[in-house]
């Protein structure tokens, strides 16, 4: 064989590799209940003049839940109450619920990844010291996996892939449709919320096992 094909099929290989997702790659699970993010200003319409949240729990990537507390309401005055707020505040504030809640609420929050909130469900958050209502803000949180950028490589994936991951337990259940997000600040982790974690059977601390790499977004 010409030393060009040998040279050209190793490229081929060696990028096939690069590609390929590690099978097999587990990754602990953490189940996401409904909650709110807030900007600051929105923080002090519901709480007051100058009020911060105050810290509960630390979570990953710098994130906390925090010791407050709102209620959401969506249509027909259908309402949610003691929904936690996660700190610190963000640019927009943005509601995220199960499809559960979305029926209870009289709404159709779309599956968005979080911060993609362009056309999603208008809904109302009430504190202590008033109200704010959002024209669009509420999702159903896409399914995801959290990912450092050494974890990523060692899985054989990039931020914004899809994947599929399974669940081995009783129900035996695969999760396809799985978005990667890395970032230095991540802890390894998937997220899914109340309802997959309910009908799987699945608890905090559960594995999941990357099995295929569906490719990017």
């Amino acid at each position: 064989m010409e030393q060009s094909n040998v040279e050209l099929i190793t490229k081929l290989v060696i990028e096939a590799l690069e590609k390929k997702t590690v099978k097999g790659y587990s990754v602990p699970i953490g189940v996401s209940a409904r909650h709110v993010h807030l900007t600051q200003a929105d923080v002090e319409t519901l709480f007051g003049k100058g009020y911060e949240l105050t810290k509960k729990k630390e979570l990953m990537g710098g994130q906390f839940a925090a010791n407050e507390t709102v209620t959401i309401v969506g249509l027909k005055l259908r309402a949610i109450e003691n929904v936690r707020v996660l700190g610190p505040v963000r640019k927009a504030s943005q509601v995220e619920v199960s499809a559960t809640d979305a029926v209870k609420l009289g709404i159709k929050a779309p599956i968005r990844e979080s911060g993609n909130l362009k056309g999603s469900s208008p809904i109302a958050v009430v504190g202590p010291k008033g109200v704010v209502y959002l024209n669009e803000g509420c999702i159903i949180a896409k399914r995801h996996i959290h990912m450092s950028p050494a974890d990523a490589q060692a899985a054989g994936v990039k931020d914004g892939d899809i994947v599929s991951v399974s669940v081995d337990n009783e129900r035996g259940t695969i999760f396809n449709n799985v978005q990667i997000r890395v970032d230095d600040s991540f802890t390894l982790e998937m997220h899914i919320d109340t309802d997959e974690a309910n009908a799987a059977k699945i608890g905090c601390g559960a594995l999941a096992v990357i099995i295929n790499d569906r490719g990017a977004v």
